[in-house]
């Protein structure tokens, strides 16, 4: 099976404790969420498919051109196509369910695409505003109150009238997580209750080849701190995995454990023959991200590597990564390239302004970020920034982490996987001429971003006069032309309008 990988970030200091209770939180709803039977993509019986999941027709055409595009059914509201536990038991998949495949990638062939517009639930409003939709949001938009009731004890959420509050909470977090945080210096790892130990370690093993050099995880469940026989045994089998991996105890405190990563390869070296995990083969690639199988080995430091940057890193955005002659640019390139998203993000926040209200846009996504200039420059808003490195330029993904940013690899001929209306702005530099040039449908990925965009959220395509020229065909049939402007041949801002279905 393939699993397609991606690396953490430590998060800005003013911004830590936000980040990871909202990060805490957020992992807590979704493994509570994929893992309840009531959610929207359980799986059906045999007796309750009625193949209603066949594809619609999508854009469907006349002898001028586009006439209509589809709207999904209301009960795909929540869809995230490859994601969809309903299109494994249509497409017969045979899934570990075990080793949790059922939860992994699995996109549907293009004859199984839902080549229509993913509706918004049943009295959807505009999300509350951030800093205050941290901590409640409208029940409407996400009718999955059954979690509530589930976890009532946990405190993860409580439904207040037409709003659901989020305390924090959480299986060791009854009152909030921020009281319970432990401010580190490098990036934190925090997971769900996991087997680690299983098809031996290979689990932790991946977290440690997402770790930077003296990175930390966090370990907070009962293996950590119980006395019963049962948890004591795996807590001292995971001790054990962890000493031979070379990790060490970096504090140990009520319920939890720091785990640190060495920074070097010293002690691996030192390690007696064979002492199991073993290390990877020298000719693996450890920055291969996408379909690429995990491996229960060890992954080294490369020798031709600094190790320095590791304990150094610059926390200004600005600053010239380490790793730059890595993926073949050069300092130079890299400041050339920072001043040019400066200049343009300043002419698209000036169009942006008179549309734009107060803290309305939080949540953003660049789709092929390149070096993370779009993101660098937004630095001093009050945004968080979603970069997408395509799977053809994948490498630079590193160069994205030593900035001090946040991203994932991606493939624009699949859904990303995201719940529908997550982003208030996307930004589309060259997107659809890679996607395009890869064989894949432009309407297809138009699609893909109208679900992924809010109601009343922004759209920014930078591309060549000729795609642009061929995507305003779309505006009509997307809604998206409440509100557009053209500031050259080359790029076009739309605002969807507030469907009403």
């Amino acid at each position: 099976m393939k699993h397609p990988r991606s690396e953490r970030v430590r998060a800005a200091p003013k911004l830590f404790t936000y980040v990871l209770v909202g990060f805490i939180a957020l992992l807590g709803l979704t493994c509570l969420y994929y893992g309840s039977s009531f959610a929207p993509g359980s799986r059906k019986s045999d007796d309750e498919f009625d193949g209603s999941n066949t594809a619609p027709a999508g854009f469907a055409r006349d002898r001028d051109g586009v006439s209509r595009l589809e709207i999904c059914d209301s009960k795909h509201s929540d869809l995230i196509p490859c994601l969809d536990r309903d299109l494994h038991h249509q497409l017969k998949l045979r899934l570990n369910l075990t080793l949790m495949e059922h939860y992994e990638h699995h996109c549907p062939p293009p004859e199984r695409r839902f080549n229509c517009l993913v509706p918004p639930p049943a009295g959807y409003k505009i999300p509350i505003k951030w800093p205050v939709s941290r901590d409640e949001v409208w029940k409407a938009n996400i009718p999955h109150t059954h979690l509530a009731q589930e976890k009532s004890d946990q405190n993860w959420m409580v439904v207040n009238g037409d709003k659901i509050n989020f305390p924090g909470g959480g299986t060791h977090f009854h009152y909030g997580a921020d009281k319970y945080i432990v401010s580190l210096a490098q990036e934190l790892s925090i997971r769900c209750r996991i087997d680690w130990l299983q098809r031996d370690g290979i689990l932790l093993l991946e977290l440690d080849r997402l770790l930077r050099p003296g990175g930390y995880f966090v370990y907070s469940s009962p293996e950590a701190y119980a006395h019963d026989p049962e948890n004591r045994k795996i807590g001292n089998a995971m001790h054990d995995l962890f000493r031979r991996m070379c990790w060490r105890v970096v504090a140990k405190r009520d319920q939890s454990v720091i785990w640190g990563k060495p920074i070097s390869n010293s002690c691996y070296l030192k390690r007696g023959p064979g002492v199991q995990p073993p290390l990877c083969p020298s000719g693996d690639d450890p920055d291969a991200t996408w379909n690429v199988s995990m491996k229960a080995c060890i992954t080294p430091y490369s020798v031709s590597k600094k190790m320095e940057w590791a304990c150094s890193l610059a926390t200004e955005t600005d600053s010239s990564p380490p790793r730059l002659e890595e993926v073949g640019v050069t300092p130079e390139q890299f400041r050339e390239d920072t001043e040019t998203w400066r200049h343009r993000v300043m002419e698209y926040w000036k169009l942006l302004k008179p549309m734009v209200q107060k803290n309305s846009i939080r949540n953003v996504m660049d789709m092929s970020s390149n070096l993370g200039g779009f993101a660098a420059a937004l630095n001093d808003k009050d945004v968080w920034v979603m970069n997408v490195i395509p799977v053809q330029s994948s490498p630079r993904m590193k160069i994205i982490y030593d900035r001090g940013l946040i991203g994932a690899t991606h493939d624009w001929c699949e859904a990303f996987d995201t719940y529908p209306r997550t982003f208030d702005l996307l930004h589309a530099w060259n997107t659809f001429t890679e996607t395009e040039a890869r064989g894949c449908s432009i309407e297809d990925l138009l699609i893909e971003i109208d679900r992924i965009l809010r109601p009343e959220g922004f759209v920014i395509i930078r591309d060549t006069s000729e795609n642009i020229s061929y995507i305003k065909k779309y505006l009509t049939l997307l809604k998206w032309d409440k509100w557009m402007t053209e500031t050259t041949p080359k790029v076009t801002l739309c605002r969807p309008k507030t469907r009403e279905f």
